[in-house]
């Protein structure tokens, strides 16, 4: 019954993996360039230039707290979207204004991870931080008028043309950069956590239910029960990098989410955010705790909620981080 029930998830998971598109070969070779070592307060910053897909380099960030040695407990953080493509990666170093009350901006995440032990990298996806300059995107997307419009519409465009969906090339590049801290030896390749405020949200419970290798995943703010949004809000709230063709036929969000347990999973949202509809909340939180009840872990699955909007609170904060210091 085990093997069964193993081996179901294992297809669930190949169709969703068959729903991103056409993607790069999966295990072709990664490459890194260190750009930059640099000390911060309480941390070392790695400034990195690494070859994931073939198509362009992906710029990214690592850190790691000063005086620690060995194999590090590692969080991949993922980046939020707010409309501000310029940020990217630089959210793991500076926070992003807007979503966060200001007690929380300080420190951002990168400090406040490295400050706990852990070590922390985050990726500029497509279209956001470097990858958002004009000729972006290699020969195949470059973006040629970001200020005109939007870059992550275009890239968005041009991919559809060859078959690519830009959720399945941007999950395709989460992916890869798992498979580059798993070859180092100074990250614990059996504690990698996720965690990530909206957009970021999403692609931390994408990610966890896509790649086992992620032991914990924390979501802020963005577990959004889409046909709930769909029936209640429509489907323009969300970016465009939320459409993935097909994806109702097949998976409710609780399905997808379904597949990350019985690994540690902490959901925090806001009952008064429009991209996660309180009743969506509802029939997530029911369905997941079915699951993770059902395989005898019901401490593992933990959704958190407030009564604010689209933001991280401090409390949103401090339980991310006690998730982590108990589960990674």
């Amino acid at each position: 019954m085990l093997w069964a029930m193993g081996t179901e998830v294992q297809q669930r998971r190949a169709k969703l993996w068959g729903l991103l598109g056409d993607l790069p070969e999966r295990h072709r070779p990664i490459s890194a360039r260190t750009l930059r070592v640099e000390e911060r307060e309480g941390y070392r910053l790695e400034t990195l230039a690494l070859d994931l897909n073939g198509l362009e380099e992906v710029p990214a960030y690592l850190v790691k707290p000063l005086g620690r040695d060995g194999n590090l407990p590692t969080v991949l953080f993922n980046h939020a979207h707010w409309g501000q493509y310029d940020v990217g990666k630089e959210e793991l170093l500076s926070g992003r204004p807007g979503y966060a009350e200001p007690l929380v901006q300080k420190p951002a995440w990168g400090k406040a991870l490295t400050d706990a032990g852990y070590a922390a990298m985050c990726i500029d996806h497509w279209c956001f931080g470097q990858r958002c300059a004009v000729g972006a995107g290699g020969a195949m997307y470059p973006i040629t008028r970001p200020e005109q419009g939007n870059p992550e519409l275009e890239t968005f465009k041009r991919m559809l043309w060859d078959g690519r969906v830009m959720w399945g090339m941007m999950v395709y590049d989460s992916v890869r950069a798992l498979d580059y801290l798993c070859s180092r030896p100074d990250v614990d390749a059996g504690r990698i956590g996720t965690l990530g405020m909206s957009m970021g949200s999403t692609m931390a419970w994408w990610l966890s239910a896509l790649d086992e290798r992620v032991k914990v995943c924390v979501d802020i703010g963005c577990l959004t029960d889409i046909h709930t949004f769909r029936r209640q809000a429509g489907p323009l709230g969300h970016g465009i990098f939320y459409f993935v063709p097909g994806l109702l036929k097949h998976f409710t969000t609780a399905q997808i989410n379904a597949l990350i347990a019985p690994r540690p999973h902490l959901a925090v949202a806001g009952n008064l955010d429009p991209l996660t509809p309180p009743e969506g909340l509802d029939a997530i939180d029911g369905e997941l705790r079915r699951v993770y009840g059902t395989l005898g872990a019901g401490e593992a699955w933990k959704l958190v909620r407030e009564d604010v909007p689209h933001m991280e609170t401090p409390r949103m904060r401090a339980e991310a981080l006690v998730w982590l210091k108990r589960w990674l």
